[in-house]
């Protein structure tokens, strides 16, 4: 496409007394979902935060990776609201998920 310009996505691990916080930056889609997914995974049993101060945007398997690992008891802060409505409608209408993978069983 020309005259777009799709921001680079990052990911940030930081320790807390509380828990593993990745702070997330940028466009989230399938691909950094995946990515994003493996790091969880390497965390495994630890409380982990999910921040998305720094989110522009997200694809639908984006959404549907958020509201899978949301249910599986992930915490999520600084949502953009636009993000945090459609995270629910995705729960909303797939209540099945598998553990951290926010793919429907």
């Amino acid at each position: 496409m020309r005259g777009t310009t799709r921001l680079a996505f990052r990911i940030h691990r930081s320790a807390t007394p509380n828990a593993i916080v990745f702070a997330l930056s940028g466009d989230m889609d399938q691909e950094h979902a995946a990515r994003l997914r493996e790091l969880l995974a390497s965390d495994a049993g630890e409380p982990v935060t999910l921040d998305l101060q720094n989110v522009t945007l997200v694809d639908r398997a984006a959404v549907q990776f958020l509201a899978g690992v949301e249910a599986d008891g992930i915490r999520i802060v600084n949502c953009p609201s636009y993000v945090r409505t459609w995270i629910a409608a995705e729960r909303d209408s797939s209540p099945e998920r598998s553990p951290r993978d926010g793919h429907a069983d």
